[in-house]
Protein backbone atom coordinates (compact mmCIF):
# COMPACT_ATOMS: atom_id res chain seq x y z
CA UNK A 1 0.00 0.00 0.00
CA UNK A 2 1.56 3.17 -1.12
CA UNK A 3 2.40 5.89 1.59
CA UNK A 4 0.25 8.94 1.46
CA UNK A 5 2.59 12.15 1.22
CA UNK A 6 2.82 14.09 4.54
CA UNK A 7 1.04 17.39 4.97
CA UNK A 8 4.25 18.77 5.85
CA UNK A 9 5.04 17.78 2.16
CA UNK A 10 2.11 19.54 0.65
CA UNK A 11 2.56 22.55 2.89
CA UNK A 12 6.01 22.74 1.62
CA UNK A 13 5.29 22.46 -2.40
CA UNK A 14 2.52 24.68 -1.68
CA UNK A 15 4.76 27.19 -0.14
CA UNK A 16 7.25 26.91 -2.92
CA UNK A 17 4.95 27.27 -5.66
CA UNK A 18 3.47 30.46 -3.97
CA UNK A 19 6.91 32.18 -3.83
CA UNK A 20 7.66 31.04 -7.19
CA UNK A 21 4.59 33.12 -8.20
CA UNK A 22 5.28 35.88 -5.93
CA UNK A 23 8.89 36.20 -7.63
CA UNK A 24 7.49 35.91 -11.53
CA UNK A 25 4.62 38.85 -10.64
CA UNK A 26 7.05 40.66 -8.86
CA UNK A 27 9.25 40.49 -11.95
CA UNK A 28 7.16 41.03 -14.30
CA UNK A 29 5.40 44.19 -12.74
CA UNK A 30 8.92 45.47 -12.46
CA UNK A 31 10.01 44.60 -16.07
CA UNK A 32 6.48 46.54 -17.25
CA UNK A 33 7.89 49.92 -15.20
CA UNK A 34 11.13 49.45 -16.44
CA UNK A 35 9.53 49.33 -19.93
CA UNK A 36 7.28 52.86 -18.99
CA UNK A 37 10.78 54.73 -17.96
CA UNK A 38 13.18 53.63 -20.22
CA UNK A 39 10.23 54.08 -23.79
CA UNK A 40 11.04 58.26 -23.22
CA UNK A 41 15.10 57.61 -23.27
CA UNK A 42 14.25 55.53 -26.34
CA UNK A 43 12.29 57.70 -27.61
CA UNK A 44 14.33 60.94 -27.22
CA UNK A 45 17.62 59.03 -28.67
CA UNK A 46 15.26 57.72 -31.69
CA UNK A 47 13.99 61.31 -32.40
CA UNK A 48 17.35 62.68 -32.22
CA UNK A 49 18.55 60.49 -35.46
CA UNK A 50 15.80 61.42 -37.09
CA UNK A 51 14.63 63.83 -39.96
CA UNK A 52 11.92 66.44 -39.35
CA UNK A 53 9.26 64.69 -41.56
CA UNK A 54 9.66 61.37 -39.53
CA UNK A 55 9.39 62.80 -36.30
CA UNK A 56 5.08 62.72 -36.48
CA UNK A 57 4.88 59.87 -39.11
CA UNK A 58 2.34 57.90 -38.16
CA UNK A 59 2.53 54.39 -36.89
CA UNK A 60 5.11 55.96 -35.15
CA UNK A 61 9.00 55.39 -36.34
CA UNK A 62 11.13 53.57 -33.62
CA UNK A 63 14.20 53.65 -35.67
CA UNK A 64 15.09 55.84 -38.57
CA UNK A 65 15.11 55.10 -42.28
CA UNK A 66 18.54 56.91 -42.08
CA UNK A 67 20.29 58.26 -39.00
CA UNK A 68 20.36 61.78 -38.89
CA UNK A 69 24.28 62.41 -37.32
CA UNK A 70 24.18 66.02 -38.87
CA UNK A 71 21.41 66.80 -36.04
CA UNK A 72 24.20 66.83 -32.97
CA UNK A 73 26.84 68.84 -35.47
CA UNK A 74 23.70 71.16 -35.64
CA UNK A 75 22.84 71.39 -32.45
CA UNK A 76 26.55 72.34 -31.14
CA UNK A 77 26.65 74.93 -33.84
CA UNK A 78 23.12 76.47 -33.62
CA UNK A 79 24.20 77.85 -29.86
CA UNK A 80 27.30 78.60 -28.11
CA UNK A 81 26.70 74.85 -26.25
CA UNK A 82 29.91 74.75 -25.04
CA UNK A 83 29.87 77.70 -23.25
CA UNK A 84 25.87 76.45 -21.86
CA UNK A 85 27.63 73.18 -20.61
CA UNK A 86 31.44 75.16 -18.80
CA UNK A 87 27.86 77.30 -17.05
CA UNK A 88 26.49 73.85 -15.59
CA UNK A 89 29.35 72.20 -15.09
CA UNK A 90 30.31 75.25 -12.92
CA UNK A 91 27.19 76.09 -11.47
CA UNK A 92 26.39 72.11 -10.42
CA UNK A 93 29.84 71.46 -8.95
CA UNK A 94 29.88 74.37 -6.91
CA UNK A 95 26.30 74.45 -5.93
CA UNK A 96 27.29 70.40 -4.67
CA UNK A 97 30.33 71.37 -2.96
CA UNK A 98 29.28 74.18 -0.89
CA UNK A 99 25.47 72.24 -0.52
CA UNK A 100 27.89 69.24 1.09
CA UNK A 101 29.97 70.83 3.39
CA UNK A 102 27.08 73.25 4.88
CA UNK A 103 25.08 70.41 5.45
CA UNK A 104 27.47 68.10 6.62
CA UNK A 105 28.04 70.79 9.26
CA UNK A 106 24.57 71.67 10.05
CA UNK A 107 23.56 67.86 10.53
CA UNK A 108 26.61 67.31 12.96
CA UNK A 109 25.29 69.52 14.81
CA UNK A 110 21.37 68.39 15.07
CA UNK A 111 22.78 64.83 15.47
CA UNK A 112 26.05 65.01 17.97
CA UNK A 113 25.74 67.85 19.95
CA UNK A 114 23.36 68.73 22.41
CA UNK A 115 22.11 72.21 23.13
CA UNK A 116 18.96 73.64 24.00
CA UNK A 117 15.84 73.39 21.63
CA UNK A 118 17.84 70.92 19.19
CA UNK A 119 14.65 69.09 18.23
CA UNK A 120 12.55 71.88 17.87
CA UNK A 121 14.80 73.71 15.67
CA UNK A 122 15.45 70.67 13.64
CA UNK A 123 11.48 70.36 13.05
CA UNK A 124 11.43 74.28 12.36
CA UNK A 125 13.61 73.57 9.75
CA UNK A 126 12.44 70.24 8.08
CA UNK A 127 9.00 72.41 8.29
CA UNK A 128 10.79 74.80 5.44
CA UNK A 129 10.21 71.58 2.81
CA UNK A 130 6.49 72.38 2.71
CA UNK A 131 7.20 75.93 1.61
CA UNK A 132 6.81 75.45 -2.33
CA UNK A 133 10.21 76.90 -4.57
CA UNK A 134 7.70 79.57 -5.92
CA UNK A 135 6.36 81.37 -2.72
CA UNK A 136 10.19 81.92 -1.75
CA UNK A 137 11.19 82.67 -5.78
CA UNK A 138 10.16 85.96 -5.90
CA UNK A 139 11.60 87.08 -2.45
CA UNK A 140 15.22 85.51 -3.59
CA UNK A 141 15.24 87.40 -6.23
CA UNK A 142 14.39 90.74 -5.15
CA UNK A 143 17.15 89.60 -2.56
CA UNK A 144 19.51 88.52 -5.49
CA UNK A 145 19.09 91.63 -8.30
CA UNK A 146 18.75 94.23 -6.19
CA UNK A 147 19.99 93.84 -2.48
CA UNK A 148 23.39 92.14 -3.64
CA UNK A 149 23.25 92.99 -7.30
CA UNK A 150 24.50 89.39 -8.34
CA UNK A 151 21.86 89.33 -11.43
CA UNK A 152 23.05 87.67 -14.52
CA UNK A 153 26.60 86.06 -12.31
CA UNK A 154 27.24 82.82 -11.15
CA UNK A 155 26.96 83.51 -7.57
CA UNK A 156 22.95 84.18 -8.25
CA UNK A 157 22.96 80.68 -10.20
CA UNK A 158 24.91 78.89 -7.30
CA UNK A 159 23.94 80.30 -3.86
CA UNK A 160 20.32 80.30 -3.75
CA UNK A 161 20.58 76.58 -4.67
CA UNK A 162 23.45 75.15 -2.09
CA UNK A 163 21.31 74.88 1.18
CA UNK A 164 18.77 72.66 1.56
CA UNK A 165 16.60 71.60 4.63
CA UNK A 166 16.74 67.69 2.86
CA UNK A 167 20.42 67.72 2.53
CA UNK A 168 20.56 68.36 6.36
CA UNK A 169 17.80 65.42 7.57
CA UNK A 170 19.63 62.79 5.36
CA UNK A 171 23.06 63.41 6.92
CA UNK A 172 21.48 64.01 10.23
CA UNK A 173 19.82 60.51 9.79
CA UNK A 174 23.09 58.94 8.97
CA UNK A 175 25.31 60.57 11.57
CA UNK A 176 22.83 60.10 14.13
CA UNK A 177 23.24 56.16 13.30
CA UNK A 178 26.91 56.23 14.57
CA UNK A 179 27.90 55.35 18.00
CA UNK A 180 28.33 57.97 20.19
CA UNK A 181 30.97 56.17 22.21
CA UNK A 182 33.04 57.05 18.94
CA UNK A 183 32.80 60.78 19.87
CA UNK A 184 33.83 60.43 23.48
CA UNK A 185 36.77 58.30 22.95
CA UNK A 186 37.40 60.75 20.16
CA UNK A 187 36.97 63.70 23.12
CA UNK A 188 39.45 61.42 25.57
CA UNK A 189 41.90 61.84 22.93
CA UNK A 190 41.99 65.57 23.37
CA UNK A 191 39.99 66.15 20.11
CA UNK A 192 37.86 69.37 19.45
CA UNK A 193 34.32 69.18 18.10
CA UNK A 194 35.68 70.32 14.46
CA UNK A 195 38.26 67.51 14.51
CA UNK A 196 36.00 64.89 15.73
CA UNK A 197 33.44 66.29 12.60
CA UNK A 198 36.24 66.31 10.12
CA UNK A 199 38.57 63.02 11.17
CA UNK A 200 36.05 61.13 12.76
CA UNK A 201 32.47 61.28 11.24
CA UNK A 202 33.38 62.22 7.85
CA UNK A 203 35.31 59.42 7.13
CA UNK A 204 32.93 57.53 8.30
CA UNK A 205 30.02 59.15 6.30
CA UNK A 206 31.03 58.48 2.80
CA UNK A 207 27.85 56.56 1.26
CA UNK A 208 25.62 59.12 2.77
CA UNK A 209 27.75 62.03 1.72
CA UNK A 210 28.21 60.05 -2.09
CA UNK A 211 24.23 59.82 -2.14
CA UNK A 212 23.50 63.38 -1.32
CA UNK A 213 26.14 64.66 -3.58
CA UNK A 214 24.39 62.81 -6.70
CA UNK A 215 21.06 64.15 -5.10
CA UNK A 216 22.41 67.96 -5.24
CA UNK A 217 24.28 67.68 -9.23
CA UNK A 218 21.25 65.58 -10.51
CA UNK A 219 19.05 69.02 -8.89
CA UNK A 220 21.56 71.88 -10.02
CA UNK A 221 22.48 69.84 -13.67
CA UNK A 222 18.31 70.20 -14.48
CA UNK A 223 17.75 73.05 -12.77
CA UNK A 224 15.45 75.35 -15.17
CA UNK A 225 13.21 78.05 -13.71
CA UNK A 226 15.87 79.61 -11.18
CA UNK A 227 18.54 80.04 -14.34
CA UNK A 228 15.73 81.52 -16.50
CA UNK A 229 14.79 84.04 -14.01
CA UNK A 230 18.30 84.94 -12.75
CA UNK A 231 19.65 84.84 -16.38
CA UNK A 232 19.89 87.42 -18.92
CA UNK A 233 22.56 86.40 -21.67
CA UNK A 234 23.76 83.03 -23.88
CA UNK A 235 27.14 83.57 -21.47
CA UNK A 236 25.40 82.64 -18.44
CA UNK A 237 22.94 80.34 -18.98
CA UNK A 238 22.84 76.85 -18.30
CA UNK A 239 21.72 73.29 -20.74
CA UNK A 240 18.21 73.18 -19.70
CA UNK A 241 17.77 77.08 -20.01
CA UNK A 242 19.86 76.96 -23.63
CA UNK A 243 17.77 73.94 -25.03
CA UNK A 244 15.20 76.30 -24.27
CA UNK A 245 15.98 78.14 -27.42
CA UNK A 246 14.94 74.52 -30.07
CA UNK A 247 11.24 75.63 -28.97
CA UNK A 248 9.80 78.81 -30.55
CA UNK A 249 6.38 79.86 -30.31
CA UNK A 250 4.76 78.44 -33.41
CA UNK A 251 7.51 75.82 -33.83
CA UNK A 252 9.89 73.56 -32.39
CA UNK A 253 12.97 71.54 -33.66
CA UNK A 254 12.33 68.62 -31.95
CA UNK A 255 14.97 66.97 -33.58
CA UNK A 256 17.69 69.58 -32.43
CA UNK A 257 16.03 69.72 -28.87
CA UNK A 258 16.32 65.50 -28.42
CA UNK A 259 19.67 65.89 -30.03
CA UNK A 260 20.93 68.73 -26.96
CA UNK A 261 19.19 66.79 -24.61
CA UNK A 262 20.78 63.27 -25.35
CA UNK A 263 24.45 65.57 -25.12
CA UNK A 264 23.05 67.09 -21.56
CA UNK A 265 22.40 63.65 -20.52
CA UNK A 266 25.79 62.10 -20.74
CA UNK A 267 27.42 64.17 -17.51
CA UNK A 268 24.16 62.85 -15.60
CA UNK A 269 24.78 59.49 -16.23
CA UNK A 270 28.53 59.27 -15.70
CA UNK A 271 28.04 60.67 -12.08
CA UNK A 272 25.63 58.07 -11.63
CA UNK A 273 27.20 55.45 -12.45
CA UNK A 274 30.24 56.04 -11.04
CA UNK A 275 28.52 56.92 -7.61
CA UNK A 276 25.27 54.38 -7.82
CA UNK A 277 26.84 51.69 -5.40
CA UNK A 278 27.67 54.77 -2.40
CA UNK A 279 24.44 55.80 -3.28
CA UNK A 280 22.29 53.12 -3.00
CA UNK A 281 24.30 52.16 0.52
CA UNK A 282 23.71 55.97 1.56
CA UNK A 283 19.69 56.34 1.08
CA UNK A 284 19.57 52.74 3.07
CA UNK A 285 21.89 53.44 5.43
CA UNK A 286 20.45 57.10 6.31
CA UNK A 287 17.15 55.83 6.13
CA UNK A 288 18.32 53.41 10.01
CA UNK A 289 19.40 56.15 11.40
CA UNK A 290 17.67 58.25 14.04
CA UNK A 291 17.64 59.02 16.96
Amino acid sequence: MAAEPSPAGNTGLTRQARTRLGHTVLHAALLVGTFFMVMPFLWMLSTSLKMPKEIFRYPPLWIPTEFAWSNYRDTLTALPFDRFYLNSAIVSVSSTLIQVLAAALAAFAFARLRFKGRNPLFLLYLATLMIPFQVTMIPNFILISRVLDWYNTYQALIFPTSFSAFSVFLLRQFFAGLPMELDEAARMDGASTLRIWWQVILPLSGPALAALSIFSFLGSWNSFLWPLVVTASNEMRTIPVGLSAFQGEHNTAWNLLMAGSVIALVPVLAVYMVGQNWFQRGITLSGMGGR
